[in-house]
């Protein structure tokens, strides 16, 4: 019953990694700010080795960064600048929130668990929130990027506070979401490939 009880935890947390991932390709630093403050709150234990999350410093640091993020997406051009630079580092931030919450596994389960759904999850939302850029950019000449960047730190907070909350409901629906964010950009991919 113990066992069935750990499994059942690693699921959760695997879940809960796997939104706060997926958030990332949203906004980078959006769900380490809610997770800083779930866990000096008390809401979230992190895994060994990451209790530096809910620290002081981090949660300044990665409240600055938020507000820095934020605003630049609404400079023109400067958010096509930032995608180029937060899609690699989505896949990294992805992995490392992903370990983040995996407790009381073997660090060689935590970090291939954390590289491929963490990092996987990542790539997809922030690959979609790309190609959903570019698509804004080219039909309207990027005046319709504000409002994209309004929808997408929404969905990146929302994300990340009910991956605290409500993790495995919020896993669950992610992976609806993450299977939707594969077709788009295979779509999109696969529609530039006929035109050349």
């Amino acid at each position: 019953m113990e066992g069935l009880e750990d499994f059942l935890e690693t699921i959760i947390s695997l879940l809960a990694g796997v939104s706060l991932s997926a958030a990332t390709g949203f906004r980078l630093f959006v769900p380490f700010l809610v997770m800083s403050i779930a866990t000096a709150t008390g809401h979230m234990t992190p895994a060994q080795g990451f209790e530096w999350i809910g620290s002081p410093v981090a949660i300044t640091a990665f409240a600055v960064a938020t507000g820095v993020e934020v605003a630049g997406y609404y400079i023109p051009w400067v958010d096509e600048i930032l995608d180029l630079i937060t899609t690699p580092a989505a896949l990294v931030a992805g992995a490392v929130l992903t370990a983040s919450t995996l407790v009381d596994i073997s660090p060689f389960l935590q970090w291939t668990l954390a590289i491929i759904a963490g990092a996987g999850a990542a790539g997809l939302t922030k690959g979609m929130t790309d190609v959903a850029r570019l698509t804004s950019t080219a039909t309207t000449g990027g005046i319709a990027n504000p409002a994209l960047s309004t929808m997408e730190l929404f969905t990146s907070s929302v994300i990340s506070v009910m991956a605290i909350l409500i993790p495995l409901l919020t896993g669950i629906v992610m992976i609806g979401l993450l299977g939707y964010a594969a077709y788009k950009v295979w779509r999109f991919f696969g529609r530039r490939r006929r035109f050349r």
